[in-house]
């Protein structure tokens, strides 16, 4: 089991990023068609299209050197919420990791929940407001409640991926309180909410990239 994770699986988990963004465009802009301004999808493709066109450039050495370099991409090409609260995500994530060269499972799960802090201090939102925090919060839950018993990072991100699924099938019936989508009150609920689906793509992401950074490609594989 794979108990650290390092600057190949942050390359890999942004590259998985962009591509499952993208797979998952059209999907997102309709739930965000239904309740916000339609555009979630496209403004979060854009922005991971960004971040590997920037991890071509030049190489990185630690996972929290491609976090700063995804929180300043988001930050300056995305548009809407979508930027600042996912950069203000990935920006927490560095400064929590630093200049580790690797992460062990309980650093992952400070690291989660420094993110979702990082949200929550950008967006105001709580859960049962019907926003991404609805998806972050039980994600740094079970990130934190797999860390305490030992695990891994696979562990703790897999335990965190299943958590934000679940979180955002959560919020389909919640009426938002927060955001665009709070002006249609109680016609919010029935929809599922955009960043939350985006919040759990991405960490689902960041379980698939374990395997695709490989265990030759900086030490992926240490127990």
């Amino acid at each position: 089991m794979t108990g650290i994770v390092d600057a190949a699986w942050a390359d890999a988990w942004l590259r998985a990023a962009a591509a499952v963004i993208s797979e998952h465009r059209k999907e997102l802009n309709d739930l965000d068609r239904a309740i916000g301004d339609g555009d979630h999808g496209e403004n979060l493709d854009r922005g991971f299209a960004a971040i590997v066109e920037k991890l071509d450039e030049s190489p990185l050495f630690t996972p929290g050197a491609y976090f700063k370099l995804a929180a300043m991409t988001l930050m300056s090409k995305v548009g809407g919420a979508a930027g600042p609260l996912y950069g203000t995500a990935y920006l927490r994530a560095a400064t929590t990791c630093g200049d580790a060269k690797e992460i062990d499972g309980a650093k992952l799960a400070e690291a989660l929940a420094a993110a979702r802090d990082g949200v929550v201090a950008r967006g105001k939102a709580e859960v049962g407001d019907k926003t991404m925090i609805d998806a972050w919060t039980p994600a740094v839950d079970a990130a934190a409640e797999a860390a305490g018993n030992g695990t891994g990072a696979a562990e703790v991100l897999k335990a965190a991926a299943q958590a934000a699924q679940t979180g955002a099938e959560s919020t389909d019936p919640l009426v938002a309180r927060k955001g665009r989508a709070s002006y249609l009150a109680e016609r919010s609920a029935g929809h599922r909410d955009p960043g939350a689906v985006s919040s759990a793509l991405l960490l689902q992401a960041a379980v698939d990239a374990i395997e695709q950074a490989g265990a030759g490609n900086g030490g992926t594989d240490k127990a």
